[in-house]
């Protein structure tokens, strides 16, 4: 029997994330929807230890409203001369009311002493599907290391101080081309893929 999923919801507001799951959906036929397009259903207080019960809780609340497969995401940067942080709190970092531009700049801060060789830092992605019963999850990471100053304007988060392993530009200059092929997102949203693609074909 065919168990194939019609339709996935995106438990997330973040515009920059739902169009990155979006895009790796495509072409399988699945109606989506998010948070966006239901503005009465409520923020998940993430209260977890980990990216994995973050999403999952996240997966789980939405899915008791929704009652269809729910898609979530928790995702944050860890440094390792900051013992990983942000890690799960990278999100509101500065605290109440913590934007992009506040977040950036405290992490900045943190490490304004901290030499180059020492700036090493990874994102890291866990998307929990959950479909009532189960909860699958799938996992990426995006190694790199912290810039001295923000650069670029293309993504969100911290992605305008991040370079990644390999380059000398932050994920704010290289853009959406480079970003879709190793980001933390990418990669996991490349399992979600893989599995989709085997439940299609049951």
């Amino acid at each position: 029997m065919n168990s194939f999923m019609k339709k996935i919801f995106i438990a997330s507001k973040n515009k920059g994330k739902i169009e990155e799951i979006r895009s790796y959906l495509a072409g399988f036929g699945i109606e989506i929807f998010s948070l966006l397009d239901s503005h009465e259903l409520p923020e998940v207080e993430e209260t977890g230890a980990t990216f994995e019960e973050n999403a999952h809780l996240k997966a789980k609340a939405i899915f008791d409203i929704v009652k269809i497969p729910v898609l979530a995401d928790d995702s944050g940067l860890e440094t390792d001369s900051l013992g990983g942080s942000p890690g799960i709190y990278s999100a509101r970092f500065s605290g109440e009311g913590a934007t992009d531009e506040r977040n950036n700049l405290k992490l900045l801060k943190e490490l304004e002493n901290v030499p180059d060789d020492k700036r090493t830092a990874r994102f890291i992605c866990v998307l929990a599907l959950y479909d009532g019963i189960n909860s699958r999850y799938f996992e990426g990471t995006c190694e790199g290391k912290i810039a001295f100053a923000s650069a670029g304007t293309n993504g969100f988060g911290y992605d305008p101080l991040f370079i990644p392993a390999g380059y000398d530009q932050t994920f704010g200059e290289l853009g959406s081309t480079v970003k879709t092929r190793i980001s933390h997102r990418a990669k996991a949203l490349r399992s979600l893929k893989k599995f989709l693609d085997l439940e299609k074909s049951m």
